[in-house]
């Protein structure tokens, strides 16, 4: 559990530094990614259809290019609102930290972390009282699956 604690701290720590290990991605992702968000809104489910976007919005906040960073920002800014889940809610304030970073908005980048941590908090006392009794095993491996 320690080590765990470590490499979060390390890999927020790696973050704020410059020494980053975020993924590029290029602008064939993204023109991918952006194929699968039309074909999805040909009559797909709406769970295929948030998916594919969560996708693009990964790939725009990602991208080397400033103008598809912004974009990813105003989508995930505009679908946060709406977003009822904790796991999700933490996912896409992750991705707009990441947006933000990348854009040179470091203090907001910031905050958007300190926010995921605190939805992380959340779950894990609720988890916690609602499940007393769960064994350190269980515990860890959900840690690694998040």
């Amino acid at each position: 559990m320690e080590a765990k604690i470590g490499k979060l701290l390390d890999s927020v720590g790696n973050f704020f530094t410059g020494a980053d290990q975020i993924p590029w991605c290029d602008t064939d992702i993204v023109a991918g990614c952006e194929r699968e968000v039309t074909e999805a809104g040909k009559g797909s489910s709406d769970e295929l259809k948030s998916d594919c976007i969560m996708r693009l919005s990964w790939a725009l906040v990602h991208s080397r290019r400033p103008e598809d960073v912004q974009r990813g920002i105003a989508m995930l800014e505009a679908s946060l609102a709406g977003t009822n889940s904790p796991l999700q809610k933490r996912e896409k304030m992750y991705l707009l930290a990441v947006g933000y970073y990348r854009s040179g908005d470091y203090s907001r980048s910031r905050q958007l972390v300190e926010c995921c941590l605190e939805v992380w908090s959340s779950i894990v006392t609720a988890f916690n009282l609602f499940v007393p009794s769960i064994n350190n095993c269980l515990m860890m491996f959900l840690l690694h699956c998040l």
